[in-house]
């Protein structure tokens, strides 16, 4: 069964900008939809992004368009997300999920309930 791990949060300043990471232990993440989410204290999980298997399909968060950018790299069968122009209510722990199909961009939002494999997440902080 596939799993992914996360990779490339840390400590940032408002402004400033990280790339996380989304690997596969196994397979390929290009039979998969990708969604990356948020979980920050107090808060509900956030969906901040997903993308289509082919890469056709891609759906941000309202909070996150614009400075956000999630993309595909097949030949190393990653997927990232940009994080650009960070801010405090940025701050949480950011989880990659994958299925074999979701809604991702026909609908609105990010659904995490669409997706069945999750990682361990990685922790991200904007703070000065």
């Amino acid at each position: 069964q596939l799993r992914v791990v996360e990779s490339g949060g840390g400590l940032v300043r408002p402004g400033g900008s990280l790339r996380l990471s989304c690997a596969a232990s196994s397979s390929t993440l290009d039979d998969y939809y990708i969604g990356w989410f948020r979980l920050a204290p107090g808060k509900e999980r956030e969906g901040v992004s997903c993308v289509s298997r082919s890469a056709s399909n891609i759906a941000y968060a309202d909070s996150v368009k614009g400075r956000f950018t999630i993309f595909r790299d097949s030949a190393k069968s990653l997927v990232y997300l940009q994080m650009n122009s960070l801010k405090p209510e940025d701050t949480g722990v950011y989880y990659c999920a994958a299925a074999l199909w979701t809604s991702c961009g026909l609908t609105e939002g990010v659904n995490g309930d669409e997706y069945n494999i999750w990682g361990q997440g990685t922790q991200v902080t904007v703070s000065s």
